[in-house]
C-alpha cells in the first residue's frame, strides 16, 4: 500500500488514501453484512497517556465505512479520550499522546508529515453541547470553508446543501442572517452537523450529541444520524444505551481497571461487536452486566 501525505488541495476526501478491506477484525460473522466491507479508520494497540498518566490502554477498534459505531460504558473509561484521538483533537491538550497505530485509509494519522489540521477538516467533530459560532446561520456554515480557500461564488450553495444535509434547511431557510444563538437547542445542534458537513469530511465524530437535548429532539438528531451515514461514517460516544441500541450497527463496550501499583483507573475496550449481539448476547460477562444495568 502506497503511503501518501495530505494534500489541501484534494477535490475530495474519498480520493484520500487507499481503501483497507476488512482482513483483521476477529469478531463474530454475525457483526458483517459484507464480508468485503472496506475499513475506513484502524484503530490498533492504540493507548492515550495525559502526562504519566495511561487514561485508556490496548484499543483495537476497526470503523467501518458509512456505519455507526457507538461507543459505551461507564464514566471515566476512556470513550471520549479515544474519540478525540481519532482526529488528533487530543492534540490541543498539554501532556497528551498517543501511543499506538491510528490509520485513516492506510495512513497513519500521527505520522510526521500529517497535518493535524487537515486531520481535522477531513475528520469532523460534534461536541456534547451545542456551540454554534456567535455569528449569523450562514456565517457558521461558510466559516471552514472561508478559511478553506472556498470562492465565496460558492457559499450559497454550499450552505444550501449543508442545510438540507443536517435537515435544517426548511426551517431556516428565511433567516439565514439571523443569530445561530436564537436557534433552540435542537437547532443548534444541527447547525453544528451543517457546519463539520460543510468542510467535506468524510467521518463524523460525535462526543454525546444528544445529552443536552430534550427527546423530541434527540429523536431528530438519530434519524439525521440514518441519514447521514449513506454519506459519512459515524463514530459516536454515548451514555445511553438505548440509544446506542438504536442507532448503531456496531457497539464497542468500554470500562475500567484499578491499576494496583497507582490506584487510578484505566479505560480500557472489553468488547466490540455487531451492536445486536453485545445487546442481546455479548461474549463478555461484565458487558453483560452493563447492557442489562446490574452497574454503570
Amino acid at each position: 500500500m502506497t503511503e501518501r501525505t495530505y494534500d489541501s488541495h484534494l477535490s475530495s476526501p474519498r480520493n484520500f488514501g487507499a481503501t483497507a478491506t476488512m482482513t483483521n477484525d476477529t469478531s463474530s460473522p454475525a457483526a458483517d453484512v459484507a464480508v468485503e466491507q472496506s475499513i475506513v479508520m484502524d484503530v490498533k494497540d492504540v493507548s492515550v497517556y495525559y502526562s504519566d498518566f495511561r487514561a485508556v490502554r490496548d484499543v483495537n477498534m476497526p470503523v467501518r465505512e458509512h456505519q455507526i459505531t457507538a461507543m459505551i460504558g461507564p464514566s471515566g473509561c476512556g470513550k471520549s479520550t479515544v474519540l478525540r484521538s481519532l482526529n488528533r483533537m487530543n492534540d490541543l491538550i498539554d501532556g497528551a499522546r498517543v501511543e499506538g497505530l491510528v490509520s485513516y485509509r492506510g495512513i497513519d494519522l500521527y505520522g510526521p508529515k500529517v497535518d493535524p489540521v487537515e486531520v481535522r477538516r477531513r475528520i469532523g467533530m460534534v461536541f456534547q453541547k451545542p456551540n454554534p459560532f456567535p455569528k449569523s446561520i450562514r456565517e457558521n456554515i461558510t466559516f471552514g470553508p472561508r478559511i478553506a480557500g472556498i470562492p465565496k461564488s460558492e457559499f450559497d450553495e454550499l450552505v444550501e446543501r449543508s442545510l438540507r444535509s443536517a435537515a435544517l434547511w426548511e426551517e431556516v431557510k428565511d433567516r439565514l442572517d439571523s443569530s445561530a444563538l436564537g436557534l433552540s437547542g435542537g437547532q443548534q445542534q444541527r447547525l453544528c452537523i451543517a457546519r463539520a458537513i460543510a468542510t467535506q469530511p468524510d467521518m463524523l465524530l460525535m462526543d454525546e450529541p444528544c445529552s443536552a437535548l430534550d427527546p423530541i429532539a434527540t429523536g431528530r438528531i438519530e434519524d439525521l444520524m440514518h441519514e447521514l451515514k449513506d454519506n459519512y461514517t459515524i463514530v459516536i460516544v454515548t451514555h445511553n444505551m438505548q440509544q446506542a441500541a438504536r442507532v448503531s450497527d456496531r457497539c464497542a463496550f468500554f470500562t475500567t481497571e484499578l491499576d494496583s501499583q497507582s490506584d487510578r483507573r484505566t479505560g480500557q475496550l472489553v468488547e466490540y461487536d455487531a451492536t445486536d449481539r453485545i445487546f442481546s448476547n455479548p461474549s463478555d460477562e461484565r458487558t453483560e452486566n452493563y447492557v442489562t444495568g446490574r452497574f454503570g
